[in-house]
């Protein structure tokens, strides 16, 4: 595995798991950072975001990502998770930043 990857690249890899455009959202919660995929997708009437939108959010996420050097645990995570996002219930993939973590506490995440 790699740790570049695009916004596309990740897009493909979660409509290949869960068979739709989830929205992701990164959270700190007790100190930690996780990855939320979250249970509203793209395909929704409801959906906050257009296309656009929602590639140039999911652009960003990878870009933390890459700079966190979490690529592969993300995509290891997505393989291997037997979880599904459900409403109310997001899949929370826990991102090791090793000795950074406090580093990347990042105001806007919480």
């Amino acid at each position: 595995m790699s740790e570049t990857m695009t916004g596309a690249e990740l897009h493909q890899k979660i409509l290949d798991k869960w068979g739709r455009s989830y929205d992701l959202q990164l959270r700190r919660t007790q100190g930690k950072i996780f990855l939320q995929v979250m249970w509203r997708y793209l395909e929704q009437a409801s959906f906050p975001s257009d296309e656009l939108e929602y590639r140039q959010h999911l652009n960003a996420i990878v870009q933390y990502l890459q700079a966190w050097g979490c690529v592969d645990q993300v995509l290891t995570f997505i393989e291997r998770t037997r979880e599904k996002p459900r409403l109310g219930k997001a899949v929370s993939i826990p991102l090791d930043l090793g000795d950074r973590t406090s580093e990347w506490i990042l105001e806007e995440f919480s």
